[in-house]
């Protein structure tokens, strides 16, 4: 390529990671021609929205498959925030289990007060995970416990409900590294929650409720769009990458209308997931490539939009129940008690499988958890003056440092969400392949469902951490071919859109939020751990 031509490059995907790659590049109009394609008719990949009933339950629309984030996803939120869109504060409220099984991050129960010596015990092996984090990389969960001596119910009822909660892991919790464990206390880019000896979780963290996810990804595309550089065809299905070799790439997809059309790039970022990479590829996939990304593990998952309170009721703790308090040891315990009597709403809802308690069902209460429910605009809150603000400042006036109207589910002129018999709940039944005969979702009533979808989730299992992560900076770069998304470390929304920019980065786009520590911090780690390459001035490295 001439050092005045442009770069032509080809995105297949316009989900997180995609949108977060043309975005790098389109801020570079004299260097890059980019091209978008993705199958579906609207960007976002798993980021949807989908329209709903305003009168009967409050709102016009939920966000489907992405629900929200914690304040460490800085490189997400303050993109959100460029594009006008802001996250709201949302106090995280959990529910685990049901009855005698219960207990929660809000409150001490008669369960969590139980394993207090296994509890104490955890708390001393997370330093152990952490100093030796290496080898314990290549240890799953279920090992580490049994190593640990750890009694089998607390692994069961406390350990992989947490874990399958906060990464998304599913059904295969038991089966993940145990450093990824680790992180959920001490890694300041993924921590929530403080450690406590007593009752494992010790606060209630702030999340993030998503903005208008649909609005949000449109207005991203206009925005990669803005300077001429970036073209997007929406309704393209990319059916097949002819060749990779020194003269560049050729793509093939199929328009809307059925017919196959084909252009020819210097470079391609597959911004999809690893299965529709490697189908794409084809025979021209190196046996490199075939075996990193065949070891990619994706379950099918199916997610019930609805508002059956009976079945919520039947199969979690939705209400405060005194008669589940742990014994009060003293001030705290009690204050406790009687905040959780006043504003016990939980957004997350946990329950183990008694067949098999290494398997389980997870909901949410979309009511309490995403903002326009009480009454926030789809943009989310109020722009600050300076459009370069962190929405994560506590100085922030739309940041609530007490989480306290959030947690009271009402707006700031005191407009209260509906009655719980109107709330909008989601369950997802986890796994199809290994677990569907332990789903009851059949007892979702007909007539109060909303909305039914199916996923494709991948996999967190331990061999994801030494068959796939160490080996993607022996792919990236090679044959002209780039890979992004989510399921290259972890199944995250921040991670996605880091990858994106970590693949335009290699391509010579400036890293966006060169300054930001936040955003910067996981920036440089992954494009370290997935291209094995340092971040350094742009005006000293070279592509590739």
């Amino acid at each position: 390529m001439a050092q005045s031509e442009k770069m032509k490059v080809c995105v297949v995907g316009a989900g997180a990671s995609g949108m977060s790659a043309a975005y790098a590049m389109s801020r570079h109009p004299e260097r890059f021609q980019v091209t978008v394609l993705d199958k579906e008719k609207e960007a976002g990949g798993m980021a949807t929205s989908i329209k709903i009933d305003a009168d009967k339950y409050g709102a016009g629309y939920i966000n489907d498959g992405v629900q929200g984030c914690s304040p460490q996803f800085y490189n997400s939120i303050r993109m959100f925030d460029i594009l006008g869109y802001k996250p709201t504060p949302v106090g995280m409220q959990v529910s685990f289990g049901k009855d005698k099984y219960y207990w929660s991050n809000v409150y001490p129960t008669q369960l969590s007060r139980s394993f207090e010596k296994d509890i104490k015990k955890f708390g001393r092996v997370l330093k152990i995970i952490k100093f030796f984090e290496v080898i314990f990389a290549f240890i799953p969960v279920n090992t580490m416990l049994r190593i640990f001596r750890f009694s089998p119910e607390f692994g069961e009822r406390m350990i992989y409900p947490l874990v399958a909660l906060f990464f998304g892991t599913g059904n295969q919790t038991p089966f993940i590294s145990s450093a990824i464990l680790e992180r959920v206390f001490l890694d300041p880019s993924m921590k929530l929650f403080e450690f406590d000896e007593k009752s494992l979780l010790a606060s209630i963290p702030t999340m993030y409720g998503f903005p208008n996810l649909h609005d949000t990804y449109a207005t991203w595309q206009e925005k990669n769009e803005e300077n001429g550089n970036v073209e997007y065809k929406i309704g393209y299905e990319v059916t097949a990458i002819k060749e990779r070799s020194k003269k560049g790439v050729v793509v093939e997809w199929k328009k809307p209308d059925g017919k196959l059309e084909e252009g020819r790039f210097d470079e391609l970022i597959l911004a999809c997931d690893a299965d529709t990479a490697l189908k794409l590829l084809g025979k021209n996939a190196t046996w490199r490539e075939r075996k990193v990304l065949g070891n990619v593990l994706y379950l099918n998952d199916v997610t019930i939009t609805h508002n059956d309170l009976a079945y919520m009721e039947k199969h979690y703790e939705t209400r405060y129940r005194p008669e589940l308090n742990a014994k009060s040891q003293g001030k705290d315990d009690d204050e406790a008690f009687d905040f959780a009597e006043k504003n016990f709403r939980p957004l997350y809802y946990i329950k183990e499988y008694e067949q098999d308690r290494a398997k389980i069902e997870m909901s949410f209460d979309l009511t309490h958890y995403q903002p326009q429910f009480r009454g926030m605009p789809p943009t989310g809150p109020p722009r600050t003056e300076s459009s370069d603000r962190d929405p994560t400042d506590p100085s922030d006036p739309a940041h609530d440092t007490t989480g306290d109207a959030a947690r009271k589910g009402s707006d700031p002129d005191g407009k209260k969400e509906a009655k719980i018999e109107d709330h909008v709940f989601q369950t997802i039944f986890l796994d199809k392949e290994g677990s569907k005969d332990l789903w009851t979702e059949k007892e979702i009533a007909q007539d109060k469902r909303i909305y039914e979808k199916w996923w494709k989730q991948q996999s967190h299992r331990a061999q994801h951490y030494y068959k796939v992560v160490p080996w993607m900076m022996f792919l990236n770069g090679k044959n002209n071919t780039y890979f992004a998304g989510a399921w290259t470390i972890l199944n995250m929304h921040e991670l996605a859109v880091t990858s994106g920019f970590s693949a335009a980065y290699r391509l010579g786009a400036k890293y966006p939020f060169s300054g930001d520590e936040g955003c910067e911090r996981l920036f440089k780690l992954y494009l370290a751990a997935s291209h094995g390459v340092r971040a350094v001035s742009h005006t000293t490295r070279t592509v590739g």
